[in-house]
């Protein structure tokens, strides 16, 4: 007998749900698993739709999503072994992100204005709609069985992610979103924040135009506060949104930060966005080390080389930017990807230093920062709680700044009409995490605003469901959550031949000479088809689960011997570990009076998994069929 009795779970619900865990990660609940999956088939437009149906901004999420599907993809856990069975390393991830960015240039907005995409998804509602939860809110809302309000105004301060998803939802219930944004062009810091390199311009116009197509009136250039008071809103519609977005750069309060020479890392973005003049040296060092810092210092680069380009005859020298992080190389918040391409294109890299002092020399112009050794970032519990070594110093001569270690907020237009808006600390409302509603009755906050700054496909969750609060606070009918799951039997389950050997696919990129040529050159270039549907037919189709006959199996091992990556055991009942749950499944299926020294089970490792169905296959009595298990996320109003 087993030396300790086995502590395992009995398959639920909500297990065959997570299982599914690219889906289950997505904030919005994307079912990436049907558009890889269709991309596999060659199912283009269908891979598209399902990518859409629950997220405005499928196509730029699919430029820069930080992917928590990916980090959650179960092929990335699958142990890869060498020719004598030995491990090797993890396998890598599912190129999800990137598999929706080819969905969304073959089937959507990338190629298709905003009339004719719209015409597309209205057409297509009944057949997606049982994979992806905005579909199923798009049938309703045509058919006219979602009850809809009729023209309420509702106003929005900021025309972001979270904003823009919040009107997009809004107006398919019948309201008359109202967006306020500050700068000319809308998108919030999707235009603003985010280089042109990683995201086209065009790409935002044309989503945002589709979503303007649903009746959402766009007010840009107003600012609230000083155009329009934050009292006016609120008596003009019957609720407000302020998701306006940390788009404010965060300073240091080092010695010698105040003066010229100096910028918060968002401002720079910004300005090079919109267009007006940058004041950088020619020798430019960046203070931070996340995904916003290689933002800040890849703009920075460009934006050198087009100035030594231009005065190079003149001023001759050498152009430099450096990016200086309290993290090591390990430690770094920023993804990957950004740090490679950062070192490609000349970005020099010091790790774990802390800023001390700005230095400035006699005319007031910066000469240089100070830094110390950073010997810890985070304590035992992962907290920020550096620790420096005072003794080891490092003089970086340089002539501009560029801070990029956090950024705030501004809510100054509160001050006349949202007094009642209360705030925990300056610049941060306090918000009810199940409604998104503020202290104020009608004001409603989402975005950063609600979560700290976080993630675009956040801001889009948040956005949504800042619109579903809105809709049951106005109506008075609650919007319900249920969780839809289907099983859907498979007769001839087949995969692509030798999937489980293909290694991710690389995604393209310019060559690192070629990305300076202008700051809307886009570094990275998409899959081919050919490689696309190579990469999507890795997908491990985690919705594929085997269902097992007992009153068929003769116990005869044959499963668990055919099992390639070892992920099955066939074990004594009286080795596992009385619960309620596995009390009550024995007694569902052999009658409470089994005796488990007589009967068995048999035990599946989830993350080993690679759904080959060669078990089946084996079976000699054919008590292993296939079954695919779908869900969505379904409101209903109570």
């Amino acid at each position: 007998m087993s030396a300790a009795p086995l502590q395992l779970a009995v398959p639920t619900e909500r297990h065959h749900r997570d299982l599914v865990s690219c889906q289950a990660a997505c904030p919005v609940h994307t079912d990436a698993r049907g558009y890889v999956r269709a991309i596999a088939d060659g199912r283009f437009e269908e891979a598209y739709l399902i990518a859409r149906g629950p997220n405005p901004f499928a196509s730029i999420c699919g430029r820069i999503c930080g992917a928590p599907c990916e980090t959650a993809c179960r092929r990335g856990k699958i142990p890869r072994t060498d020719a004598d069975g030995a491990f090797v390393a993890a396998d890598r991830p599912i190129a999800i992100r990137a598999l929706k960015r080819f969905a969304c240039e073959q089937g959507g907005i990338d190629t298709r204005e905003r009339d004719q995409v719209w015409r597309q998804l209205q057409a297509h509602v009944p057949e997606v709609g049982a994979d992806a939860e905005e579909m199923a809110a798009l049938l309703r809302a045509f058919a006219g069985t979602f009850p809809k309000v009729d023209g309420i105004s509702v106003g929005i301060i900021g025309g972001g992610p979270a904003g823009l998803s919040a009107a997009h939802d809004l107006a398919l219930m019948g309201f008359r979103p109202v967006v306020y944004e500050v700068e000319r062009v809308p998108g919030g810091m999707l235009a603003v924040g985010v280089p042109a390199y990683r995201l086209p311009r065009e790409l935002i116009r044309r989503e945002v135009a589709v979503i303007e197509a649903l009746g959402v009136e766009l007010r840009l250039g107003v600012t609230v506060g000083k155009d329009v008071t934050f009292e006016a809103l609120r008596q003009q519609h019957k609720a407000v949104l302020v998701a306006v977005g940390a788009k404010r750069s965060r300073g240091l309060a080092l010695p010698g930060e105040a003066g010229p020479g100096v910028f918060g890392g968002v401002d720079l973005l910004r300005a090079v966005a919109v267009g007006e003049p940058v004041a950088l040296g020619s020798d430019v060092v960046v203070i931070g080390g996340g995904n916003v810092a290689y933002d800040v210092a890849r703009t920075a680069i460009r934006q050198v080389a087009y100035d030594a380009a231009r005065t190079a005859k003149r001023l001759g020298g050498g152009r430099r930017v450096r990016l200086v992080a309290l993290e090591t190389l390990e430690e770094m918040p920023a993804d990957t990807v950004e740090i490679v391409e950062g070192d490609e294109e000349g970005i020099e890299r010091l790790n774990g230093w802390g800023p001390l002092e700005i230095a400035r020399g006699s005319d007031g112009r910066v000469t240089g920062v100070s830094f110390r050794r950073c010997l810890r970032v985070y304590d035992e519990d992962r907290r920020f709680a550096p620790v420096y070594d005072d003794a080891q110093r490092l003089p970086v001569a340089c002539d501009t700044v560029l801070i990029a270690a956090g950024q705030t907020t501004d809510l100054s237009f509160l001050e006349r009409g949202g007094q009642d808006v209360q705030q925990f600390r300056p610049g941060w409302p306090k918000v009810d995490p199940e409604s998104l509603m503020s202290t104020a009755p009608g004001v409603f906050v989402a975005g950063d605003l609600a979560t700290g700054p976080r993630l675009v496909i956040d801001a889009v969750a948040s956005g949504k469901m800042a619109a579903r609060s809105i809709y049951a606070w106005v109506t008075g009918r609650k919007l319900a959550a249920a969780a839809l799951t289907a099983h859907l039997p498979l007769e001839r389950y087949d995969r692509e031949p030798g999937y489980e050997k293909i290694r991710r696919a690389e995604i393209p990129t310019l060559e690192p000479a070629q990305r300076l040529v202008s700051a809307a050159t886009q570094v990275e270039l998409g899959l081919s088809p050919a490689s696309a549907q190579r990469e999507a037919s890795r997908c491990l189709d985690c919705g594929v689960t085997p269902v097992f006959d007992g009153t068929r199996c003769v116990l005869c091992g044959g499963c668990v011997d055919v099992c390639p990556t070892l992920c099955l055991k066939l074990v004594p009942l009286a080795w596992l570990a009385p619960t309620g749950e596995l009390d009550a499944a024995i007694a569902g299926t052999l009658g409470a009076d089994a005796d488990r020294a007589e009967n068995s089970a048999i035990l599946k490792d989830e993350d080993r998994c690679i759904r080959c169905a060669l078990w089946g296959q084996r079976c000699p009595t054919q008590a292993i069929s296939m079954e695919r298990v779908q869900f969505r996320v379904d409101w209903r109003t109570r």
